[in-house]
């Protein structure tokens, strides 16, 4: 059986320009991975075509005749995943859609019930190797049946039926994603370095209200085996000749233990120039400097810092409690051992005006984080700070996913509309926290580098932003990037089968 397995083209460049970084999807290369070999699967990554995905989907369905297509979107993709959905039935009128991802798993009903749904043939909820497995295996020659597939919704007598969910996959049984000719994009990179994705857990058991992922794994911690762990990296590191690897686990030091264990495996692979970045929180951060010391020589020399917000008050909602003093630690000691700071930031609660997106700003150049990585507060579906929302009469935009990937005000506070929330965000963005300055001992370049941001990069940043203030002022330059940020994610074509 043919399978062609495609992730979204949408992309949110909070940090850097939506040109600068382009990693493969995990999600779809697990998935793949896990397809028993007798079927033919490839796996394509729609973000290295953004600018003919139309031209590339037709050509890609046209060629190969998948019997399968798969999907995966997250909340804010799911627009666009539609769109592609009637474009693969419009050329392959006979293929069988399954979707899954993020906001399938946690809006299957809704999709069910949705206009889309006659085009939908199957959705995977949750983790999707097995269900994904076994469903290509029923639908080749009947080893499952549909039924008994669970996390599996699939098409009966025109309405939907949703199988139970499955327990938690067994990490230590999934094998490695795809990363060989199954795999039509290539490319990924981060600048001008390649990049690869791996991960080495999965699930959080933080209480952060804002988060989605539970829908995902519910509220627990499972790790691969550190021998499976360090096979991926010299696949990445050996083959793929590459050096920059996104750790995509959501909380990488849960345990911390395995985490101290992992780091020696990896110390003694003794990988050259190898540079990770992983995501971890502030609290245990804060409190296991041997641990930060030994990440940084294991390569894990870039870390996203969820900080959040400076409010107590703000912290209580988010979920989070008052991790204000973990956070300035937790950045103090990656600092102290060359790691770099990327320090995420939440503005947008319910009791927020002008005044806390300046004191929010301000604490990340006070904490000295070298990349800030700074959004608008998500209403996602399903999550608690959304009832909450919901309850005060907050949220500006309601349906309307595809703004929900942290550009864009999609609520209102007690003391701001959602105009005036979106324009503080982004004025005091550009005054309080400019552009990235990085460290010159972080500079992986060395002198070439540090010549480069002190003769280049920065005179030509200081330039633009003074021609724009001339040309513009303040508000037409917030109207241009609005205009701007507002086309990213629309691609030539695609409405024409919506």
């Amino acid at each position: 059986m043919k399978v062609l397995l495609m992730s979204m083209p949408d992309v949110a460049p909070l940090i850097i320009h939506e040109a600068a970084i382009h990693m493969p999807n995990l999600g779809v290369a697990s998935v793949a991975a896990n397809i028993d070999a007798q079927h033919e699967v490839h796996t394509v990554d729609l973000i290295r075509k953004r600018r003919n995905v139309k031209q590339y989907v037709t050509r890609t369905l046209k060629k190969l005749r998948p019997d399968l297509v798969g999907l995966s979107s997250m909340t804010w993709q799911y627009e666009t995943c539609v769109k592609i959905i009637r474009l693969a039935k419009r050329v392959l009128p006979e293929a069988k859609i399954v979707i899954g991802g993020y906001h399938p798993t946690l809006m299957y009903e809704q999709i069910a019930q949705s206009p889309e749904s006659s085009l939908i043939d199957f959705i995977v909820r949750g983790e999707g190797e097995e269900a994904c497995r076994r469903l290509v295996n029923a639908l080749d020659d009947g080893r499952d049946s549909l039924s008994d597939i669970p996390s599996l919704s699939y098409r009966k007598n025109g309405a939907f039926v949703h199988n139970k969910p499955a327990e938690l996959a067994d990490l230590s049984k999934i094998k490695r994603p795809v990363r060989d000719r199954r795999r039509l994009t290539w490319g990924y990179h981060l600048m001008t370095d390649k990049i690869e994705v791996m991960e080495t857990s999965r699930g959080c058991t933080r209480s952060c209200n804002f988060c989605s992922i539970r829908h995902m794994y519910g509220k627990n911690f499972r790790t691969f085996p550190i021998e499976r762990v360090i096979q991926d990296l010299d696949e990445i590191y050996y083959r793929k000749k590459t050096r920059w690897v996104f750790v995509s686990d959501d909380n990488i030091v849960l345990d911390t233990k395995r985490l101290m264990a992992l780091c020696e495996a990896i110390i003694q692979r003794n990988y050259k120039g190898l540079t990770m970045v992983i995501q971890a929180d502030c609290v245990t951060i804060s409190r296991n400097e041997a641990l930060v010391a030994k990440m940084a020589r294991a390569g894990m020399n870039s870390v996203f810092l969820g900080i959040e917000n400076v409010s107590k008050k703000n912290l209580k909602a988010a979920g989070k409690g008052d991790i204000v003093e973990a956070s300035r630690k937790a950045v103090a000691l990656c600092r102290k051992y060359g790691i770099m700071v990327v320090g995420g930031l939440v503005v947008g609660f319910p009791d927020d005006d002008e005044q806390s997106i300046v004191e929010n700003f301000q604490f990340l150049n006070e904490l000295d984080v070298d990349v800030p990585y700074c959004q608008l507060l998500n209403p996602y579906p399903k999550t608690a700070i959304r009832k909450d929302l919901l309850d005060a009469n907050l949220i500006q935009n309601r349906f309307d996913y595809k703004w929900y990937n942290g550009l864009w005000a999609n609520v209102r506070t007690r003391r701001l509309s959602a105009e005036q929330l979106q324009y503080y965000y982004w004025y005091h963005k550009q005054n309080i926290l400019g552009w990235l300055t990085p460290r010159e001992d972080l500079m992986r370049g060395g002198k070439i580098w540090a010549a480069l941001t002190d003769y280049v990069f920065q005179p030509m940043s200081q330039y633009f932003f003074d021609r724009k203030i001339r040309k513009l002022g303040w508000k037409g330059w917030y109207r241009e990037d609005v205009a701007y940020l507002k086309g990213i994610n629309r691609f030539e074509g695609l409405d024409d089968d919506a």
